[in-house]
């Protein structure tokens, strides 16, 4: 009787498509939000009846950000369904020339590219946690990056410039990163500190 309703996790029309959190989050975006929309035969394109916005924050990940609106969005549907369905609540059609498109990730796209600015490299170590996870290689060993945070040292991308205890930082097209959480293959996520155990890449290119 009153078709279907579609909460969605972006505010439309920006990042219509099966991964709008992390579109947002690799976009650089400040804010992102939740949608209340009724389903069509296009994609994401249906009307919307009630969106809300909410600030992204500076070092969030994905899956922190889609637990933070998994909560809204079902917050919301409680709030607006019963005015939804009482006809009380009038959808709003989207603005199809202000929309964007977020597709589907595939596990090639968290391959970190070191050759891009330390905060791109960042935003796509936030984008890809929890899946797929960004990943660089050191020689044959693929190595996951599960957090880390710019700083401004200098180096041919992709070089280790300081191993130790105390950080891992790998230069990047523009600045470098310093990596804070990361993990072997078989092992489990490790800090920093347990990390230098693991592995020995001082003066090590990686990509």
């Amino acid at each position: 009787t009153h078709g279907c309703l579609n909460v969605h996790a972006s505010v439309l029309p920006r990042w219509r498509g099966a991964a709008p959190i992390q579109a947002a989050i690799l976009a650089g975006d400040a804010t992102t939000g939740i949608s209340l929309m009724a389903m069509t035969a296009g994609l994401d394109c249906g009307p919307v009846y009630h969106s809300e916005e909410v600030a992204i924050g500076a070092d969030e990940t994905a899956g922190e950000l889609h637990d933070r609106l998994a909560m809204l969005g079902g917050r919301l549907l409680v709030a607006r369904l019963d005015a939804i369905l009482a006809g009380d609540i009038e959808a709003r059609e989207q603005d199809d020339s202000r929309a964007t498109y977020a597709p589907k990730i595939d596990k090639r796209d968290a391959e970190i590219d070191w050759s891009l600015p330390a905060f791109e490299v960042a935003r796509r170590v936030r984008a890809y946690n929890p899946f797929p996870g960004a990943y660089t290689h050191a020689g044959d060993t693929r190595l996951k990056i599960w957090r880390a945070s710019i700083t401004d040292t200098d180096g041919e991308p992709g070089t280790v410039v300081q191993f130790d205890n105390d950080a891992v930082v790998v230069a990047c097209g523009e600045g470098a990163l310093r990596l804070e959480e990361l993990q072997l293959p078989g092992r489990r996520r490790a800090p920093v500190h347990e990390f230098v155990g693991q592995a020995d890449l001082a003066g090590a290119r990686l990509g």
